[in-house]
């Protein structure tokens, strides 16, 4: 039986990792080794941060709703304690989303929630 050399799959393999190191600069977008470890790590990187992606919209969330709250003389902390024992279901990301495209309605929200 004839010796089959891997010469094409090796191709293909570093190719691919290369591929995936496209954008990198210098010597990470065009050898083998250090095209991996670059493109390992941005995977690395990117596995975490779309975890870590939804606490900072949260927190972006909360600060918005905070400024608006601070703009009615109300603490966050009082105007969200006050949603809750109202039975309000809002989410952050809808509270942010009223507090900056109506004004009205969430001054609305902010009068029911010191009313409880």
């Amino acid at each position: 039986m004839p010796r089959v050399k891997g010469s094409v799959q090796t191709r293909a393999k570093r190719k691919k990792w290369i591929g995936r190191a496209k954008g990198s600069y210098g010597k990470k977008s065009n050898c083998y080794k250090s095209a991996r470890s670059a493109a390992t790590k941005a995977l690395v990187y990117a596995f975490r941060d779309r975890k870590k992606k939804k606490s900072e919209f949260r927190a972006l969330w909360i600060t918005r709703i905070n400024i608006a709250c601070r703009e009615h003389d109300i603490s966050y902390s009082k105007f969200v304690n006050g949603l809750k024992k109202a039975n309000v279901l809002l989410d952050r990301k809808q509270l942010s989303e009223i507090a900056i495209h109506q004004p009205d309605a969430f001054k609305q929200l902010v009068e029911i929630s010191r009313t409880v």
